[in-house]
């Protein structure tokens, strides 16, 4: 399907690729992605790579809606010492670092990061898209409006789809001019879109293959599963595996799930599928 260069080690994907959320916060919207300490950390990092992650991303705040904006500083302070711990015990493992600030780019890379994903594309750091092609990383660029305290006041759109395609037309050129090689699209579910939009570009996903760019879905445990479940995060396994299913379908490169081992064998079942 595509290769990423991931500071000279090459990530190829055959299939599509599974990438695991560990969150080094105490509040992420899903508590089975929360982690502390490290040693619990590499105790879930290990899990993961056994279930079969192709990737890792790290993150060191939460940016569900309504959030606490944390700084660079802090944000290195819980980043750093997880990357750095994963990356000493597992240096196989192709580790991101979820982070809107180029200073934070530059450390997770310098401690063994080799993907950058962004879930505001450079616009709440205008140093990132040069930062990550200096860096020479595969840069994941994700659609959001306003920011994670305000985004939700903001899902207003004539078109989500057109609105949301032509925002990375004009993002894939810039990423393009600032050097970057390798880019990953992510439609931004749930970032500052209704449950209604989120399906709407569930359902037109296979559009954005005109950008011929990986796509990244990230619907794990969302509001959009558990709320028109009405149930709870803690009980959104199954709508996430339905969910990342239809991506699957619709032309999705990468899931970024909480449960890598279901999201595996959705993969696995998904190829067989389409081998038959």
């Amino acid at each position: 399907m595509f290769t990423l260069n991931c500071k000279g080690r090459l990530l190829v994907a055959a299939n599509p690729l599974v990438m695991g959320i560990i969150n080094i916060t105490p509040d992420s919207f899903y508590a089975g992605s929360r982690y502390e300490a490290i040693n619990d950390m590499l105790r879930h990092a290990s899990q993961m790579i056994k279930d079969g992650a192709d990737i890792l991303d790290i993150g060191g705040q939460s940016t569900r809606p309504g959030s606490q904006l944390l700084s660079a500083e802090e944000e290195m302070k819980r980043v750093i010492p997880a990357i750095e711990a994963i990356h000493a015990q597992y240096p196989e493992s192709f580790i991101s670092v979820d982070t809107f600030y180029s200073k934070v780019a530059i450390a997770a890379v310098a401690a063994g990061a080799e993907m950058v994903n962004d879930i505001s594309s450079g616009e709440m750091d205008a140093h990132m898209l040069s930062t990550v092609a200096g860096l020479g990383v595969p840069y994941i660029c994700m659609h959001m409006k306003g920011n994670p305290q305000s985004m939700q006041e903001q899902a207003v759109y004539e078109d989500v789809v057109k609105e949301v395609l032509d925002y990375f037309i004009a993002k894939t050129e810039a990423c393009k001019k600032a050097g970057i090689h390798d880019l990953i699209i992510d439609p931004g579910f749930g970032f500052g879109k209704t449950i209604q939009h989120n399906f709407q570009l569930l359902k037109s996903l296979a559009v954005f293959k005109i950008l011929e760019k990986p796509i990244l879905i990230g619907l794990s445990r969302k509001s959009t599963v558990y709320k028109t479940l009405n149930i709870t995060a803690e009980h959104a396994l199954n709508g996430t595996t339905v969910l990342n299913t239809i991506a699957l379908q619709n032309g999705a490169s990468l899931l970024r799930v909480h449960d890598v081992k279901e999201a595996k064998e959705a993969v696995q079942l998904f190829g067989e599928y389409k081998k038959a």
